[in-house]
């Protein structure tokens, strides 16, 4: 590197001198050298000058004195490294000089080869100074992409180690949910621009604030929809209770904000929800010019199919059976086993439910129509009716009282 140093001293010599013992870095590009006689002028110097690095300065000098210029260059804070130039034994100076920000000193009569050393060091220090900075500065705008898509504490860690997050991918067992708000497509047509602006602008910043409240990280936005991973890209044992927990949150928090929006006239759709849990291919998959942390795999289509079977089902939060079993006390009723679009196999699928709502006796009264469904017991259609008449504004059981009405047996269903 070459560093610009701004030599202060009144004395007349000093500035041939220092170009003569240092003309080998002068040569070299190394080293560039501005003179002041005093305080004041290399306040001038400083300011018409940038990309100073080091100041040599001797302490007794006419109008500003060394002391007085470190004073100025502390109270300005212009990072600005120095070195104090005393008579030899002047310790009283040399301590206060220290105090006021010195980086180091030298003694008079200037020995130039002590003095080479010193800047010799300085620079050393210099450089290390302006890595340590360039390193903050890639932090930051690491930091700043990264706060996207992940909670501050892991968008802080990924950003000291950006490594974590090169170009590739690695398979891993996460979670996974998505989210989407009914009929918002055509909603978006009924309303003025500005409206829509404020009103997803607050949907999705409470979204992401719960996503990122536990931890989990945002792959994707796209319009109103919300794609969510746990477990990636840091390892998360309870990545699965993580991913049920949110579920909820984001359901009520959704729920609450609708019903704002009602009192508001703006008829906003119930938000759905499905998640599932699996292994999955997981990275940076930008490019080279463009971050973007998203997850692939057949883990991540069932969970955007299960947000999708809500609609038939009639169920704000559908989970996979293979989630569920990953919780620890996971509360939820079974909703069937779904045939998805593409699978071959049935997928156990859940509603979770927060455990006050699990051991209400309405919920009981479900889980006994159910169990006589799964057990093909003709009397289900009667225990559907009869928990229906309890709770008419269960949709769930009424979908399964329409299919058994319709000659339709068992808990296994094909989704649309």
């Amino acid at each position: 590197m070459s560093a610009r140093i701004l030599v202060v001293d009144d004395e007349p010599d000093l500035e041939a001198l220092v170009l003569q013992k240092f003309r080998q870095q002068i040569r070299h590009g190394t080293v560039d050298f501005l003179f002041a006689h005093d305080g004041v002028e290399a306040l001038a110097t400083l300011r018409a000058n940038g990309g100073i690095d080091l100041v040599v300065t001797d302490i007794n000098m006419p109008r500003m004195d060394g002391l007085a210029l470190l004073q100025k260059l502390q109270e300005n804070d212009e990072g600005i490294l120095t070195i104090i130039v005393s008579a030899y034994g002047d310790m009283g100076n040399i301590r206060t000089a220290m105090n006021r920000g010195a980086f180091d000193f030298v003694t008079k009569p200037i020995d130039f080869g002590d003095l080479q050393t010193t800047i010799t060091k300085s620079i050393r220090h210099i450089e290390y100074l302006r890595e340590a900075r360039q390193r903050q500065a890639e932090a930051e705008r690491a930091y700043t992409s990264l706060s996207r898509y992940f909670s501050q504490n892991l968008a802080q860690r990924l950003a000291r180690d950006t490594d974590a997050l090169d170009l590739g991918g690695q398979r891993r067992q996460i979670a996974t949910l998505f989210t989407d708000i009914a009929g918002f497509t055509a909603l978006v047509e009924t309303l003025e621009p500005g409206v829509l602006g404020l009103l997803l602008n607050e949907y999705l910043s409470g979204m992401t604030d719960i996503v990122f409240a536990r931890d989990g990280t945002v792959a994707k936005i796209v319009g109103d929809a919300l794609h969510v991973l746990f477990g990636a890209p840091s390892e998360q044992l309870d990545h699965a209770d993580r991913a049920v927990t949110c579920a909820l949150a984001l359901d009520d928090w959704a729920q609450s904000f609708r019903e704002r929006c009602r009192k508001k006239g703006i008829a906003l759709g119930v938000t759905r929800i499905g998640a599932h849990a699996g292994l999955a291919f997981v990275g940076n998959f930008g490019g080279i010019r463009f971050f973007d942390y998203t997850a692939y795999g057949d883990t991540i289509n069932v969970a955007a199919r299960l947000e999708t079977a809500n609609k038939q089902l009639g169920t704000r939060i559908c989970v996979s059976a293979t989630l569920a079993k990953a919780v620890k006390d996971f509360h939820g009723r079974p909703i069937g086993d779904l045939l998805l679009r593409g699978r071959a196999e049935a997928l156990r699928a859940f509603e979770p439910l927060r455990a006050e709502k699990f051991n209400d006796p309405a919920t009981q009264s479900y889980l006994e129509a159910f169990a006589k469904l799964e057990a093909g017991d003709p009397s289900a259609t009667a225990a559907f009716a009869a928990h229906l008449g309890k709770q008419p504004e269960d949709q769930l059981t009424s979908f399964h009282l329409k299919r058994l009405l319709n000659g339709v047996t068992g808990t296994q269903i094909a989704m649309d």
